[in-house]
């Protein structure tokens, strides 16, 4: 008497489209990642839309100035002139508190003229004033350093919500799945590995999705304020980030999955989980705090894990030459391989395997 080979009903491909299929449909159908999603929209617009208002609006200071003293004022920026007479004039709008403060010209005075306020001296205008010698820089910054900021910051923070918030949902998933013996049935028709290829497509186009989201609220927030100087530098800067966080969020969903593989409770999933999280949580830290020192944006640019903040971030500042993030991408897709078979590995080996958690050296010998 032969016992028959059970044979899976759908091919790799099949099973990879339908778990990817399930995944997409999960998250979908949740109401609270439909509402965490438009929350995380609305923000982004609202901060893009704040800060090209706040960038229209003016700060300069009103100033009136005699005639005979408008030289000591024509190059200085942010002051809003009004010409009067006289001193007798300048006084009386001081007093009035039509502007802030009154630039008059005195002979008597060291440097040929006098500042007039009202109660208190107007310490910007008076540094403004201030004669300060010639600087020549040798290497003058090309962006504006808070321009700088702003974009690391928002780079450094999109990679942070979307890698962390989709690599959770991963290894959350892989444990439900195992913890319920949901995976017994799932890979009675498809093989482990097609399981952990589906979940990370699925993930991976939600994260896409997301990202592309993100960039279109950008998009038009910069239009309709007024900013397509900035979007002009950006543009470039976007497209790269979305490719190299395509293959850098794939690592990290290997690696996300395969780690959660190694347990069978949520409650042990936070010990396995933490290493990668702190990958996800280090680009971040280091754009927001080393954004202006080169060195350490250069070696972002080819690590792995870093590489799809730090290389938009330098492209942008227009610090990376042409052939750069290719040379960084290949890297990043030859480490995403690495981390698919080493993932694929681990996963295939633990996934069915209950009780105490699975020690990685034993995961990855079998």
């Amino acid at each position: 008497m032969s016992t028959a080979t059970p044979t899976r009903a759908v091919s790799p491909l099949q099973g990879i489209g339908l778990v990817a299929e399930r995944e997409i449909m999960s998250k979908l159908q949740s109401r609270a990642f439909v509402i965490s999603t438009l929350v995380l929209f609305a923000l982004a617009l609202a901060a893009v839309m704040f800060g090209g208002f706040a960038a229209k609006q003016t700060s300069d200071t009103p100033v009136a100035v005699t005639s005979d003293a408008s030289a000591f004022v024509a190059n200085i920026p942010g002051l809003e002139i009004t010409t009067v007479d006289d001193r007798a004039a300048a006084e009386k709008a001081v007093s009035d508190e039509s502007v802030d403060a009154a630039v008059v010209a005195d002979p008597a005075s060291p440097t040929g003229f006098t500042v007039i306020a009202k109660t208190s001296a107007p310490d910007g205008l008076v540094m403004q004033l201030a004669e300060r010698p010639t600087v020549t820089l040798l290497e003058p910054d090309t962006t504006n350093p808070g321009l700088r900021y702003i974009v690391s910051f928002g780079f450094g923070l999109l990679f942070l919500l979307a890698a962390s918030t989709f690599g959770g949902t991963i290894a959350s998933s892989v444990v439900e799945e195992k913890q319920t013996r949901i995976v017994e049935i799932l890979i009675s028709t498809v093989s482990t590995r097609t399981l952990l290829a589906g979940k990370v497509l699925g993930n991976t186009v939600l994260a896409i999705a997301q990202i592309v989201g993100m960039v279109a609220i950008a998009v038009i927030g910069l239009i309709v304020t007024g900013q397509t100087e900035v979007l002009t530098l950006l543009g470039s800067a976007m497209v790269w980030f979305a490719i190299f966080f395509l293959f850098g969020f794939i690592l990290l969903a290997s690696l996300f999955a395969a780690a959660a593989s190694l347990v069978s409770r949520q409650e042990d999933l936070g010990s396995t989980i933490t290493p990668i999280t702190m990958l996800v949580m280090a680009p971040y830290f280091l754009v927001i705090l080393f954004n202006d020192n080169p060195l350490v944006m250069t070696i972002m640019s080819y690590v792995p894990f870093a590489a799809p903040v730090g290389m938009p971030v330098r492209l942008f500042l227009g610090e990376a030459q042409w052939w750069e993030p290719v040379l960084s991408l290949l890297i990043l897709v030859a480490s995403c391989v690495l981390a698919i078979l080493v993932g694929a590995r681990i996963y295939d080996r633990s996934i069915l395997r209950m009780g105490a958690r699975v020690k990685l050296s034993e995961a990855l010998k079998g």
